[in-house]
């Protein structure tokens, strides 16, 4: 391999790792924001009103979480 195609891999595999890890500090937290929300005591299980709070919840902060995204790559994307 030459250092061009070395450096690419490299700078994909960042990408891919930062990308992973802004998913996983998303996914925290939603459940962190959710649970607190939606279980104001925690127990055993969850009741079905916790659930679909939970739920609702959950895909809200998604959908808000995707809007902002494709938001901020359309004007980086613009700013090129």
């Amino acid at each position: 391999m030459d250092s061009e195609t070395v450096k690419t891999e490299v700078i994909r595999e960042v990408r891919e790792q930062y990308a992973m890890d802004n998913a996983r500090q998303l996914i925290e937290k939603i459940n962190k924001h959710c649970f607190e929300r939606c279980v104001p005591k925690p127990g055993a299980s969850l009741s079905g009103g916790e659930q679909t709070c939970f739920t609702q919840c959950m895909e809200k902060y998604m959908s808000a979480w995707n809007q902002v995204s494709t938001t901020y790559i359309n004007r980086l994307q613009r700013e090129r």
